[in-house]
């Protein structure tokens, strides 16, 4: 079983939470620009002109697919890299994946996944520590 991990988190934070998944092995991810809010609904801002409201705050969403035994360690990387303490940290979510497929080579399941040095293969080989 598969599963995608989507998370939204400040841009400040983006390196920090690269090298933390890169440290436990997930080498594949898409990074996406986004802009939205949470339930702090924005900022409030002070300028030259007065107080104006900014609602639509920036964003990174990353999005990583991998096997359903790496969610956690992976959620847990991305908390740990993410987090600031105050509002506006960010929101994970974790969604089932029913088929993988790589493109280049028809390879399905487990095997479209698959790269050296990632999560799965550090696991088999005993690198993680676990």
């Amino acid at each position: 079983m598969f599963k995608k991990i989507e998370a939204y988190i400040r841009q400040e934070k983006l390196d920090d939470v690269k090298a933390k998944l890169q440290e436990i092995g997930i080498v594949g991810m898409n990074v996406v620009e986004v802009h939205g809010h949470g339930r702090q609904g924005g900022i409030e801002l002070v300028g030259r002109r007065g107080k104006y409201r900014v609602d639509m705050l920036p964003r990174y969403q990353l999005n990583i697919v991998l096997s359903a035994h790496n969610v956690e360690r992976t959620v847990q990387a991305i908390q740990e890299a993410a987090v600031t303490g105050t509002v506006g940290d960010g929101v994970i979510f974790v969604y089932p994946v029913e088929e993988v497929i790589r493109i280049r080579t028809g390879e399905r399941g487990g095997d479209a996944l698959t790269y050296a040095g990632d999560i799965d293969s550090r696991r088999q080989t005993g690198a993680l520590g676990m």
